[in-house]
Parts: C-alpha cells; sequence; structure tokens
C-alpha cells in the first residue's frame, strides 16, 4: 500500500520545504501588489489635484465676465426714505433726493349699508361708465370738490359694466367691478356702526390721471350708491387723493405717476418709501471685484498646497508624496505659472499688460499675493483697463459704438471701424388737421402693422387735439396683445403738421403701417440696417448691429452702433484677459480628453496589465507548485525505499552475526 501523506515514509517535511520555495517563487507578486499600490496612490493624488485645479476654475468665473468689474451700486443714506438699483450706464456721483409727496391712487367710500348680501334697489340692471383722468382746480373739503374740474384721459379709455339683478348686492358690485378689470378695485370694510357694510373703491394704479368718474344708469338705489362727479354730483367721499410722487435731485424738481422713478437719475431706479430726504451715492462696486480677485488668489495657494502636499519629501518620515517627481504634475505648475506671469501684449489702451501691474504676484514660496491697496488705485483710476486685464473685453474709442458680443473664434486685436449708413426706425406718417372726431361705428376703426405683426383696433369716440389724438391711438397699438406679446411697440408724435408712427426697433425688418375708417391717407418708409466695416472688411448689418464677416479675423464680433457721424468711427481694442486664458488652460487639463484624463489613463492601463500579469503569474505559481510537490513526492518514496532496503540489510547482517 502506497504513503499517503508526503513525508510520512520518510519524515521529510515535504509541505515545509515546498511552502518555503513557493514563497520565494511569489515575490513577483508582492512586487506587483506594491506597484499597484503606487499607482493607486497616484490614482487618487490626481484626483485630489483635479478637485483643486476645478475649483481654481470655479474662482475664475467671478473674473471672466466684464459685467463683474463695470457694476455700479447705488446707497441711499437712509433706506426707509427710499431704496435704489443702478445700471452699468449709471454715472458715479451722489445725489440728493427730497420727496415732498408720494405717489398714490384714488380712494373713494360709499355710504353704509345694513348688510353686503342684501339686494340692493331692484332687479333693474344698471350701467356703471367709469373714466379715469386729472381732477384740477376747486377745493376740496371732507372728501368732496367745490368747483373743482376733471378731464378724462383719452389714452385710458372710457370702461362701462353692469350690475344685474345677480349682482345688485355689495359683494356683487364688488365682485363685477374686479372682474371687469377696468382699472379699479372694489373692496368691503365693516366700520361697526349700525349700517357698517360699506364699499371701497380704489384706482388699480397711481399717478394723479387716475381719479376716477364713475356715471351711473338704471335702478335708482345703485345709481344714487355709486354716482361720482369731482366736478358734479358726489355721492362718494374722497378718502385718498390720486396724486404723483414729487421729488428734487439735487434741486432739480421732478415727478412720476408711480414711485419707482427710473431715468430721472441716468442709469438709476430710485423706490421711494416716505416722504423725507436723503443722499444716494452711486459708485463703483470695486468691493465685489476685489472679494473675486482674493477668491482667485486664495483658490490658487490652495493648489500650490495641494501640489506641495503630493510632490514633496517629508525628511522626518523620509517618505515621498504619490507624485514625487511626476512630470505631468510639475507641467500643469509650470503652464499655470507661465500664464499668469506672461503678457498680455497688443492692447495699448487699456494701460495694463500683466497681473503685477494691479497688484497680484508670486512670492518666493510659490504662492500668490495681492495688494489690495494697489488693486483699489487701479480700479479708481480706469476700472474699464482692469476688466480687459482679467475679462474678454472690447474697449471703443467711440462712445457711440460698442461691443455688443464676441465668440471664442473672436482673434484678439485692434480693429478698425467704419460706418457707411446708420440704422433707421420705420414709420408712418400723415397730415396733422389739429383736431381729430371719431365717431362710432364710422370711422373708429383702424389696422395696425408694427414689423410685420398686424392687429385690428377699434378707437373711442369722441374730439381729440393732436395731443389726446396721438396718446389715445399710441395707448391703442402698444396695448393690444398682438404688439405686446411679441414686443413690439410704436412712438407716435405730432409735431410740424405732422403725425408720425415710429417702430420701436430698428432696420429692414422695422416698419408700421396704419389703416382703416380711423385714419385718412398716409405713407409707410422701412427702416435701414446699420452697414460698415470691422478691420478694413465688409460687416453684416441687423438692426443697430454690426457684425463682423466670418472670414475675418473679428468673426464673432458684433457691434452696436447707436448714432453718430459717417466715416471712421475709431477702433475697438479687443482683448482676452487672463480670467479667460486660465479657463481654458483649466478646461484643458481637467476636462475628460484633457491633460489629466491622459495620465489617469495611462495610470489604468498600467493596473490592468498587472491585474493580467498576476493572473499569468499564478497560472505559472500552480504550475510550479505541482511540481515541487511531485518531486518531492518521489523523493519521499525514494528514501523510504532506501529506508526499507538499509532496514531489511541491518536485520540480514544482525542474522549472520548471530549463527556463527
Amino acid at each position: 500500500m502506497a504513503i499517503a501523506a508526503p513525508g510520512l515514509g520518510s519524515n521529510l517535511d515535504v509541505n515545509g520545504i515546498v511552502t518555503q520555495l513557493m514563497n520565494i517563487e511569489k515575490q513577483p507578486l508582492t512586487q506587483l501588489a506594491a506597484k499597484e499600490a503606487s499607482f493607486q496612490a497616484q490614482l487618487s493624488a490626481y484626483g485630489t489635484l483635479k478637485s483643486a485645479l476645478s475649483s481654481m476654475r470655479s474662482a475664475l468665473s467671478g473674473l471672466s465676465s466684464q459685467a463683474k468689474f463695470t457694476a455700479v451700486s447705488a446707497k441711499p443714506a437712509d433706506t426707509s426714505v427710499l431704496s435704489a438699483s443702478a445700471l452699468k450706464t449709471a454715472s458715479v456721483g451722489s445725489y440728493t433726493v427730497d420727496i415732498t409727496k408720494l405717489a398714490q391712487p384714488q380712494s373713494l367710500l360709499a355710504t353704509g349699508q345694513s348688510s353686503s348680501t342684501a339686494a340692493i334697489g331692484t332687479a333693474v340692471a344698471t350701467t356703471l361708465t367709469i373714466d379715469l383722468g386729472t381732477i384740477t382746480g376747486g377745493t376740496l373739503a371732507n372728501g368732496t370738490y367745490t368747483g373743482a374740474t376733471f378731464t378724462a384721459d383719452s389714452s385710458i379709455g372710457t370702461k362701462q359694466i353692469t350690475i344685474s339683478s345677480t349682482s345688485n348686492t355689495l359683494q356683487g358690485i364688488r365682485d363685477a367691478i374686479n372682474s371687469a378689470n377696468v382699472g379699479v378695485k372694489a373692496s368691503i370694510v365693516n366700520d361697526g356702526a349700525a349700517s357698517p357694510y360699506r364699499l371701497v373703491l380704489q384706482s388699480a394704479t397711481t399717478g394723479a390721471n387716475r381719479s376716477m368718474r364713475i356715471s351711473a344708469s338704471g335702478d335708482a338705489t345703485v345709481v344714487s350708491l355709486l354716482s361720482y362727479n369731482p366736478a358734479g354730483t358726489q355721492n362718494l367721499t374722497q378718502t385718498g387723493v390720486a396724486q404723483d410722487a414729487a421729488l428734487s435731485i439735487n434741486g432739480v424738481g421732478v415727478t412720476s405717476r408711480t414711485n419707482s422713478v427710473a431715468g430721472a437719475i441716468e442709469g438709476i431706479t430710485l423706490t421711494l418709501g416716505k416722504v423725507g430726504s436723503t443722499s444716494v451715492s452711486v459708485e463703483r462696486d470695486t468691493a465685489a471685484v476685489q472679494t473675486a480677485i482674493q477668491s482667485f488668489v486664495k483658490s490658487y495657494n490652495e493648489f500650490k498646497g495641494t501640489m506641495d502636499g503630493l510632490s514633496n519629501f517629508d525628511p522626518a518620515t523620509k517618505r515621498g508624496g504619490p507624485l514625487i517627481g511626476d512630470t505631468t504634475l510639475r507641467s500643469v505648475e509650470s503652464q499655470l505659472r507661465q500664464t499668469l506671469t506672461g503678457s498680455l501684449g497688443g492692447i495699448s489702451t487699456t494701460g495694463y499688460s500683466v497681473l503685477s501691474q494691479v497688484g497680484l504676484s508670486f512670492q518666493k514660496d510659490g504662492t500668490l499675493s495681492l495688494d489690495t491697496s494697489k488693486l483699489f488705485g487701479a480700479l479708481s483710476k480706469d476700472v474699464n483697463a482692469v476688466a480687459a486685464l482679467f475679462a474678454s473685453a472690447g474697449i471703443s474709442s467711440d462712445g457711440l459704438v460698442q461691443v455688443s458680443k464676441f465668440s471664442a473664434h473672436t482673434t484678439p486685436s485692434k480693429y478698425a471701424v467704419t460706418v457707411s449708413q446708420l440704422a433707421t426706425q420705420g414709420a408712418w406718417s400723415r397730415a396733422d388737421p389739429g383736431t381729430f372726431t371719431i365717431t362710432a361705428g364710422v370711422d373708429d376703426t383702424i389696422t395696425a402693422t408694427v414689423d410685420g405683426v398686424s392687429s385690428n383696433l377699434t378707437l373711442t369716440a369722441g374730439t381729440y387735439t393732436s395731443a389726446e389724438y396721438v396718446s389715445h391711438v399710441e395707448s391703442k397699438i402698444n396695448g393690444a396683445a398682438a404688439f405686446s406679446n411679441a414686443g413690439l411697440g410704436v412712438k407716435i408724435t405730432a409735431t410740424a403738421g405732422t403725425v408720425t408712427a415710429t417702430s420701436a426697433s430698428y432696420g429692414s425688418t422695422s416698419s408700421v403701417s396704419i389703416t382703416g375708417t380711423g385714419v385718412v391717407g398716409g405713407s409707410s418708409t422701412a427702416g435701414l440696417d446699420v452697414a460698415g466695416t470691422i478691420g478694413g472688411i465688409a460687416a453684416t448689418g441687423k438692426g443697430q448691429a454690426l457684425i463682423a464677416s466670418d472670414t475675418s479675423s473679428a468673426k464673432g464680433l458684433e457691434l452696436s452702433v447707436a448714432g453718430g457721424a459717417l466715416g471712421d468711427r475709431g477702433t475697438i481694442d479687443f482683448s482676452r484677459g487672463y480670467a479667460y486664458r486660465l479657463e481654458k488652460l483649466l478646461d484643458n487639463m481637467v476636462t475628460a480628453d484633457g491633460l489629466l484624463a491622459g495620465r489617469t489613463d495611462g495610470i489604468a492601463k498600467s493596473i490592468k496589465q498587472i491585474d493580467k500579469q498576476r493572473e499569468v503569474l499564478g497560472q505559472r505559481l500552480e504550475g510550479v507548485e505541482a511540481r515541487f510537490r511531485a518531486q518531492f513526492a518521489s523523493l519521499d518514496k525514494l528514501i523510504s525505499s532506501m529506508t526499507s532496503t538499509s532496514n531489511f540489510l541491518t536485520q540480514q547482517l544482525a542474522s549472520l552475526a548471530r549463527s556463527r
């Protein structure tokens, strides 16, 4: 019977010997494991590096837009008097604002009723005719006018509401007025008196031209309750006067129909809060710029710290970072530093071409520092120049020619601009007879066409002066849904014996036409597109936009030409600032097909190769171990056999010795 356990017959430790031999044979596996651990550490390190670079990319977003640098803030000294907002077109300065009146709607109060749900009068339908306009002259005492005049605003028009047998309660009247959308809001108050329920009418918007005149016909009780004419019978009591806001800005009087006053100070909107005085300081928002630059400096220094931690040697632990000596890491640092220390060049009007001119510089340890006083001085001197240093920007030598768009294809350079034709607006005109009479059903309809969009409109019957007529027709056209929904509009004027309706848009698509029974005669003139060259190459005109040719280095550049003379219009200096350049560089580093991705893909492939090598080596080691075991099994049998022979011979020799 064969021996089943290796070494049992020979006392040879076959398992121990094979194990020791296999430990020697497995050393390449240990080396592969160490190499894989190193690669995994490098992958993790590159992930950390990518995160730091992405954070820097995010910090740059606050510097890549020129709007960040040109933003203006308006700060009232007393925010309870007014608040203010500013566009970038606002001029820096200080303004004293004195508010003497706030804009408010007119409020009227009806006599009390014992119930808000009981029927008022009989079932006879009542028609309310509501006009909004201005009250002038006379005196006001206890909510009632004496000797006043009411002038209806023809641009608003007359509105009518029917109070039927189903709505002749106080609540029904309220709901009928509110659902009619006639520029008047109705509500009910309870004053606690014997007949406590009182109807309150208020003009829906503020302004002196929002006073009400209400005439009624039908049920006598409803007529008596609601009739109101500031120049005649006043069955309602005025509790709030319709008025415009009145204020002065640096001593110049200003009125406004609402408490939002836009344009009185260029680029500034004032929202009035109460009667009083305060100052408004309009300043460049340099604090936001400084914060954005400091954020970038912080992100760069954090990247530098991350990079040092990944690549430096620690003498205390005598260990290096996972990317020590890594050429890709050094390339990333080198490219960033070269970009930040290089000169923009080629832009003569900005005055700045390197970051050190505005306080950004490298320290001996490789970190960035910011001299805030130097930056503040540069922003105070020329904020547009600082903007051009960081963001992609076009600086025009002509105030009426501005860069409105550019693209990734636009090459930084100085581009000469010429204008051979200015953009114009489409218009329609007719003779001004001085007085316009419109008769309902006879000559009260018009068809207005603005920039190719048409709408049929009905004018309000009446006799108008030129000023009243153009105001009424302009209001009708601009209020039509077909035009307002499309963002279209007109401006109508009556000057020098001519009524002119002008489209709000510019260019060859701009046009106005008015026909119908409500007009006599008239002719239209189409608008023109701007024409000219950019960089000596003919550009395309679209309204006031002058668009560079796709065949020129200025491709993607679009200019807005707001007016001025024909001929040479100066130059546009277009630059790609540091923020733009860094964004592009970082994108090339961190995107899916960028520099870091290429390096990590290579490491991942090396790890896969190690897996394959481990698999092949494992298979080979299985064969080696089997061979070792077979060899030592044979040796075990041989030794066992030799031991048996030795024992036999020993026994035979012993027997021979005894037989003598």
